[in-house]
């Protein structure tokens, strides 16, 4: 069983729709964020229209997310909530408050969890998130840091992974790949930075080898993603944005959410995807392929969505003017649901597995 079918085992059928309806939800499991109905008091006295509320979850746990070598502990924390973030941004909503859970094992001293709410706090500062409470546990062996985020959106303007159409172009909005270059590149170092002592100087000597090394665009893009909120506010307000998804998986994994949600196939071009300079170089020297990271790494938390082809350089035009990049990579077709793609011009069309990170596959465990 895999993870999403996992999922649908656990919570398919155990609430109704009405039942949900009732109590103001109006899109539940099966997206980047929940959407329920904000009560009044909080769309703010003379509110001109009516919102929205955004509620999402996520967790990182220590040996599975990170390890002492990929991220320091304010890098943990930056990236639990910044995660959460990029689920709000693929719906094209605000972020607003944040509840943090986090699990502190025995090897951690009180001053390594503080660098950790560091980092939640200065995300948090960056994107005008309040952190308004949470919970503290003991845990076992390893650290476990779940963060709960809401956000608000106008009503009727949430973008879903449901609303793509035969004839769309497929977009992202950034490079893919670079996280998961970086991550590899990380793998590859406890030799080189053996003789370091503490956690901080374990990874602060990946960092400065990194740098030496060309990758350090890399591995700060691992630790440190943006996450594409303003992007995805333009889209939400041009109005003719039909989905939306962030890549947090890889983009075949993203993509294959959109094609099943919306029912259709997505055709991809290998050949339009967007490549960092950094990430050719490493993937040269690495003796690997980028379009393997880009299709099955993840963590980038840009976005990958679909639009109507005749409003794409609309669209390109109005992101563009914000200091945003907008690349079409394929385009939505009719049929089955599927991802496939072209690897070069005039060349047949192959199928892309459905692949990413998955934390219930075999090879994760």
């Amino acid at each position: 069983m895999d993870e999403f079918a996992g999922i649908r085992s656990w919570t398919e059928d155990r609430q109704k729709h009405s039942w949900q309806e009732e109590r103001g939800v109006v899109r539940g499991i099966g997206d980047d964020a929940a959407v329920v109905q904000a009560v009044p008091e909080a769309q703010g006295a003379g509110a001109s229209e009516a919102w929205h509320s955004l509620i999402t979850v996520d967790t990182m746990v220590e040996m599975i997310h990170f390890n002492d070598l990929t991220m320091l502990d304010e890098d943990v924390g930056y990236k639990a909530l910044a995660a959460n973030i990029s689920d709000i941004a693929a719906m094209g909503g605000i972020p607003r408050h944040a509840v943090v859970t986090v699990s502190v094992p025995p090897s951690y001293s009180m001053e390594r969890v503080k660098r950790i709410y560091d980092g939640l706090y200065a995300c948090a500062s960056q994107y005008n998130v309040a952190i308004v409470g949470g919970d503290t546990t003991s845990s076992p062996s390893h650290l476990v840091l779940s963060v709960t985020l809401t956000g608000i959106i106008e009503a009727g303007r949430s973008l879903y992974r449901s609303g793509a159409q035969p004839g769309d172009a497929v977009f992202i909005t950034g490079l893919i790949g670079m996280s998961a270059a970086g991550l590899d590149y990380l793998t590859k170092l406890p030799e080189r930075a053996r003789g370091t002592q503490s956690h901080r100087e374990l990874a602060a000597a990946a960092q400065k080898l990194a740098d030496t090394d060309g990758a350090g665009a890399l591995v700060r893009q691992h630790r440190r993603p943006q996450p594409s909120v303003t992007a995805g506010r333009l889209l939400a307000s041009l109005g003719y944005c039909h989905a939306l998804n962030d890549v947090s998986d890889g983009l075949a994994s993203e993509a294959w959410e959109l094609a099943e949600a919306s029912q259709v196939s997505l055709v991809l071009n290998e050949y339009s995807l967007p490549r960092s300079t950094s990430l050719q170089q490493y993937a040269k020297q690495a003796g690997r392929n980028p379009v393997d990271w880009m299709l099955y790494g993840g963590e980038d938390y840009i976005l990958i969505g679909t639009i109507a082809e005749s409003n794409f350089e609309q669209a390109k035009e109005e992101l563009n003017r914000q200091g945003i990049p907008l690349y079409q990579i394929g385009r939505v077709e009719a049929g089955a649901p599927g991802v496939w793609m072209y690897r070069r011009e005039g060349s047949d069309r192959t199928a892309i597995p459905k692949r990413g990170y998955n934390h219930f596959s075999e090879s994760n465990r």
